[in-house]
């Protein structure tokens, strides 16, 4: 074997590790990897002859959106939620529906893969059928192979068994078992006869509210009391307006009596019309002529007596009263004056008349418009309970009649989605039915090549374990990494029959060298502190071991001899 002598700057020699090293160890553990390639290969043998064989069936589902169903919603017209395209999360829930445990369970007890072992009662004692059914399904869990086919929205399973026929029995239960399953999950049934009771128990609600409202509007007299309402409102209106006027009627006239008696008591019934003032010319001409008179008998009677005389005095008398008539007389003028009815007294005493019977028409007024009210306020409340009660009636019959229709349009929608579920149109189908396989899934060649592959990778496992644990020096690079001291000779150790090692280390050489120890040809030793390397030394191009002559690894112990 050659080692690879490279002398660097100080005049020692280095060595690396080659390839021819690598296969070194192969030719020194030749026996121990030629054993543990043959046991490799010999139970991989075995296991392909005892092992049974398996056939491999398979089936294919591809989703799809090819069905839209309505949403079950409370209004008329549901949104129609439509996807062209199939979310990674729907084919994910569609493969969690097929590992589900009631459609596995279902697939075990139809292919009877629940039925005891012949080593199961040794194995399991006491075990029970439910205990075997469970344990069943975990294994059908892990045998199916469930892939989802790149860029697609096929789903994949496959399914092996010793048997062909119960492979193909398996997937073609477990499809039939799916297919049920998501009906169940998709569409539950039952939708159709819910909406049915639903729609005619609204049909026949409906029916008795046309009938109360028939009976309402005979009993009643009255076909549209809200439209007999508002005509009874505005007349009421109307009245009510003409109420208000004739009470205001009313107060206007009451304050125009009280003017008017107010005017009539301070206006006099006669005034006067011609007035004339003058005096008394009778009077006074005959107030003269006794006036005359007198003073003429007292010029009579002074002719005869004195002024003192009695009679002369009355005389005097008579005249001044005289003088004094006549002087009063002429200063009270007499007065003439003409009078004639009053014509405002009697105006106002005619519009006081006429106001009182005004004022006691509009109280009858008054009177008979307070009944009209009355009864038209009645008809008005009556005509709004009725009218209530008519539209309590006619909005339950809408909601009837809505909810019956609605009803019955998701009745036939359920109708016609169950009528799709028993044909299989869904949104799933199977897009390659399972087959029964006649072809086995491992064929002998393969099981040479595993064979092979895995003797080989075993076998150099081994050997080089085995090297990496032996602590001896095969190398002389092995010597300078551990030792860190340079190589003087390296001796081949040959393997002679009866007579152990052979060691030659004669041979003439020059070289000098530092270092700890001398050395000889004979595989001996010495610590004096002086090294001669005279002999001959080999190459090494035997692939055989050395005998190294060096220090130990462990400076502790004393040398040995490797």
């Amino acid at each position: 074997m050659t080692d690879s002598i490279s002398t660097n700057g100080d005049g020692n020699r280095s060595y690396s590790f080659t390839a021819r090293d690598v296969v070194a160890i192969g030719f020194r553990h030749q026996r121990v990897m030629i054993l543990c390639f043959l046991g490799v290969v010999l139970g991989v043998l075995l296991s392909a002859v005892f092992l049974p064989t398996k056939y491999r069936a398979e089936t294919k589902l591809l989703v799809k959106r090819e069905r839209v169903d309505p949403i079950v919603t409370p209004e008329q017209t549901a949104p129609m939620m439509f996807k062209d395209t199939v979310a990674e999360e729907e084919i994910n829930s569609e493969v969690e529906l097929i590992q589900s445990q009631d459609v596995l369970q279902k697939v075990v007890t139809t292919c009877g893969l629940d039925k005891p072992k012949p080593l199961s009662r040794f194995l399991h004692p006491g075990e029970t059928q439910q205990n075997r059914t469970d344990r069943a399904i975990l294994q059908l869990r892990t045998d199916l192979v469930l892939e989802v086919v790149k860029k697609t929205n096929i789903i994949s399973i496959a399914y092996e068994s010793s048997k062909p026929e119960l492979a193909q029995r398996v997937l073609a239960t477990l499809d039939a078992a799916y297919l049920d399953k998501h009906l169940e999950v998709h569409h539950p049934a039952g939708q159709e006869a819910f909406f049915d009771e639903e729609a005619t128990k609204y049909k026949q609600e409906m029916m008795n509210v046309e009938s109360q409202l028939s009976k309402f509007s005979g009993g009643q007299n009255s076909v549209a009391p809200t439209v007999q309402r508002d005509m009874v409102l505005q007349k009421l209106a109307d009245f009510t307006g003409s109420l208000d006027t004739t009470r205001a009627s009313i107060a206007e006239g009451k304050k125009r009596i009280g003017d008017l008696e107010g005017q009539y008591n301070s206006l006099p019934s006669r005034i006067t019309t011609q007035a004339k003032k003058g005096d008394n010319a009778q009077v006074l001409q005959n107030l003269k002529a006794t006036l005359l008179t007198l003073e003429m008998k007292r010029t009579e009677l002074l002719t005869k007596f004195q002024p003192t005389y009695p009679l002369v005095v009355e005389v005097d008398k008579q005249i001044t009263d005289t003088h004094n008539a006549l002087t009063m007389e002429e200063t009270s003028p007499v007065k003439e004056e003409t009078t004639d009815q009053n014509p405002t007294y009697a105006w106002v005493n005619g519009e006081l008349a006429k106001a009182k019977s005004d004022l006691a028409g509009l109280e009858a007024r008054e009177t008979a418009l307070n009944a009209i009210v009355g009864v038209y306020l009645s008809q008005a409340h009556k005509l709004e309970e009725q009218g209530i009660l008519q539209g309590d009636l006619m909005r339950t019959q809408k909601a009837d009649e809505a909810n019956y229709l609605l009803y019955n349009k998701k009745r036939e929608e359920a109708r016609i989605a169950d009528a799709l579920d028993r044909t299989r149109i869904l949104n799933v189908s199977i897009a390659q039915n399972p087959v029964i396989p006649s072809l086995p899934t491992r064929s002998i060649w393969v099981f040479a090549l595993v064979a092979c592959l895995l003797g080989s990778a075993v076998s150099l496992g081994v050997v080089f374990a085995l090297d990496y644990a032996d602590q001896s020096f095969r190398t002389p690079t092995e010597v300078m990494t551990e030792l860190r001291i340079p190589v003087l000779a390296a001796v081949p150790s040959h393997r002679v029959s009866g007579n152990g090692l052979h060691k030659n280390g004669n041979g003439n050489g020059n070289g000098n060298g530092n270092g700890n120890g001398h050395s000889n040809g004979n595989g001996h030793s010495n610590g004096n502190g002086h090294s001669n390397g005279n002999g001959k030394a080999h190459n090494a191009l035997e692939d055989v071991p050395y005998e190294l002559t060096s220090k130990t690894r462990n400076p502790n112990f004393q040398e040995r001899k490797h």
